[in-house]
């Protein structure tokens, strides 16, 4: 699961360069681009949790992003990890606001999400930290991160080096040793403190205490494993105990699900979780 989120990529609301159409490198099946067509032409579905649900029972797969030389766009529905899951209903929902409802809008809205400005530009151009993605979608508008009471949350430093320090553990580094010292300055450029996070023994808390989340917020799960930032993420979602949830592509149960288990519960099992941070998509 760690590997993966760090092959996630969500990046920032860069501009899309004219001369390249949005599906000119795109990996896809053509099931892929029916998908999603039908799911832009539901008109119901507006939220990220909205999308997220019309995914649940999906098989939960690793390394899908993981095509080879060149870098290319790639859409899956069909598999899914933490990571791609929530990209994809961001996407989703992000075309769903603009309105459009092609498949090459959507190719549109995920590269603006996955990669820097918004290019698909080699490997080195999807950022893959939680760390990166926060910094260029918050500092493009495209999410703002959920403030809770500062009585509930404590400062978050972190210190990135996992991908510079294990490269035999990524395809395209084993390949490419001459980019790992390009990713290592990216961690350095991203690590030290980076907001406030809440600590899992609050997430307990009431929907009255924690009213500030919403539905298809994007949870992202703070870890204390050397050299990483977090370790898992989903969508919040509240159970009808009047507890926090997450619907989310589980590595143990091999599926996407909407989890029975309290976020507190899932968190608790896990020692090397602290808590959470918490980002929602805006209307911009």
């Amino acid at each position: 699961m760690l590997t993966l989120l760090l092959l996630f990529s969500l990046v920032g609301v860069g501009c899309h360069h004219p001369t390249v159409p949005p599906t000119a490198d795109a990996h896809y099946s053509p099931a892929d681009s029916v998908q999603v067509e039908r799911l832009l032409a539901d008109t119901t579905l507006l939220s990220p949790l909205d999308f997220a649900r019309c995914l649940k029972g999906r098989p939960y797969v690793s390394f899908t992003l993981e095509t080879g030389d060149p870098e290319r766009l790639v859409v899956n529905l069909r598999e899914l990890d933490c990571a791609t899951l929530v990209e994809t209903s961001l996407a989703l929902a992000w075309t769903r606001r603009r309105r459009e409802t092609a498949f090459t809008d959507y190719c549109r809205s995920l590269r603006r999400l996955r990669y820097f400005d918004g290019r698909t530009d080699g490997y080195l151009s999807r950022l893959h930290y939680l760390s990166f993605w926060m910094k260029e979608q918050t500092g493009r508008g495209t999410v703002a991160e959920v403030v809770l009471p500062a009585a509930l949350t404590q400062p978050l430093n972190v210190r990135l080096n996992y991908m510079s320090t294990h490269p035999q553990a990524y395809a395209a580094l084993r390949a490419h040793p001459e980019w790992v010292d390009s990713i290592a300055a990216l961690e350095r450029r991203y690590s030290g403190r980076v907001g406030r996070f809440i600590p899992k023994h609050h997430l307990g808390k009431s929907r009255r205490e924690l009213g500030a989340i919403h539905d298809g917020d994007v949870i992202a799960i703070v870890t204390s494993k050397a050299g990483l930032d977090y370790s898992h993420q989903g969508l919040a979602l509240w159970g009808a105990d009047g507890r926090l949830h997450m619907l989310h592509a589980s590595s143990d149960r091999k599926r996407v699900i909407e989890d029975e288990r309290t976020l507190q519960d899932y968190l608790n099992r896990i020692p090397h979780t602290l808590g959470i941070r918490v980002f929602r998509l805006t209307d911009r």
